[in-house]
């Protein structure tokens, strides 16, 4: 009795030693992915910026590894419930992970050589929050419009011929841009993907490129530990605040509809984006 007294003083000590702020924006922004499915980086990296005045760099690189952490849970669900293509997952790990890595060398060489990558990171992700919210209001369109295709067309055919060299060339230019920016593994890597494969299922689609996200967001966030650009503190507040908020996010968004919600966060994303490029 003695020890588990201990123990969870130990507990509360460490909760109670955590920013409570860090705490909140965990929970709005697990309770906004559970509710919407919207992705994490696309809020959490510029509210880490423009809310925290968090540097770019240490927003990224805590964002990464947040996202990987939350994302795992989902790809075991997925798994269990055979919605995830692990063909078309080793594609795209194939163009994102080396491209990841490199990305990662070319920040370290570009912070060796002294010139500061904040502003690069701020107009990468400016550029991808602006895209990211055209991508959150025409998705259902994108849906509908490839499900609903019929016949083929040149273009569908060498579509069809040359699938698997696009899906890991859109894999390298993924494992770039979140590497940088930390935004794009959900909305923009689940968009080209109903693209590239518009007879699956959209769950098989949205399992499949979560199964993507999580070694791709956990590779570029491992190599921002490696440049040190992490805030270990920061990220254990926003995962005591997010993980059960996205739970209760997803029990909730089950008797609401979302549209109206993405339309906020659409919007309030194309405004963050012209805020950082600004």
């Amino acid at each position: 009795m003695d020890f588990l007294s201990e123990f969870l003083s130990i507990i509360l000590t460490f909760v109670l030693s955590l920013e409570l702020i860090h705490i909140a924006a965990g929970s709005l922004v697990g309770f906004v992915i559970g509710l919407t499915g919207v992705g994490g980086g696309s809020l959490m990296t510029p509210i880490l910026v423009l809310g925290f005045g968090i540097s770019p760099a240490i927003a990224v690189g805590t964002d990464l590894l947040y996202a990987a952490l939350t994302k795992a849970s989902g790809v075991f669900f997925h798994h269990r419930q055979k919605t995830v293509d692990w063909r078309i997952v080793g594609l795209l790990a194939v163009g994102s992970v080396p491209s990841s890595l490199l990305t990662v060398a070319l920040l370290e060489q570009i912070k060796a050589a002294g010139f500061n990558s904040d502003r690069l990171m701020m107009l990468t992700l400016s550029v991808m929050l602006i895209l990211t919210s055209f991508i959150i209001l025409i998705k259902g369109h994108i849906v509908s419009y490839v499900s609903h295709r019929h016949g083929e067309s040149r273009a569908v055919r060498v579509l069809k011929a040359y699938r698997p060299h696009i899906t890991a060339l859109s894999g390298a230019i993924l494992g770039v841009l979140v590497t940088i920016s930390s935004v794009g593994a959900g909305a923009i890597g689940s968009a080209i993907l109903f693209l590239l494969y518009p007879h699956k299922k959209p769950l098989s689609i949205v399992g499949t490129d979560i199964a993507h996200a999580v070694p791709l967001t956990a590779i570029a966030g491992m190599g921002h530990v490696h440049m040190g650009s992490v805030d270990y503190d920061l990220l254990i507040g926003l995962l005591c605040g997010g993980i059960p908020a996205i739970y209760l996010g997803s029990l909730v968004g089950r008797h609401i509809p979302d549209h109206w919600l993405k339309g906020v966060i659409a919007c309030l994303l194309f405004g963050m984006g012209v805020k950082l490029a600004l």
